[in-house]
């Protein structure tokens, strides 16, 4: 059997991190997310969703 490959996510900073709490910031470059309007790709992973999860309200999450 083949493996089935994961989904992807795309996930974008939509809000500036620019006085928000210290960990969110670093939750945000953990997930690849450098500065405004950056997208980055990552698996579909729970590690990466309770990330995601933790700064929903800085980032736009959709199905890649």
């Amino acid at each position: 059997m083949a493996k089935k490959s994961p989904s992807k996510l795309r996930v974008t900073l939509v809000r500036s991190t620019n006085g928000t709490i210290g960990k969110h910031r670093e939750t945000v470059r953990g997930l690849g997310l450098r500065r405004m309007h950056h997208t980055v790709e990552l698996e579909d992973t729970p590690a990466i969703r309770g990330m995601i999860n933790k700064v929903n309200y800085l980032v736009q999450v959709e199905q890649a």
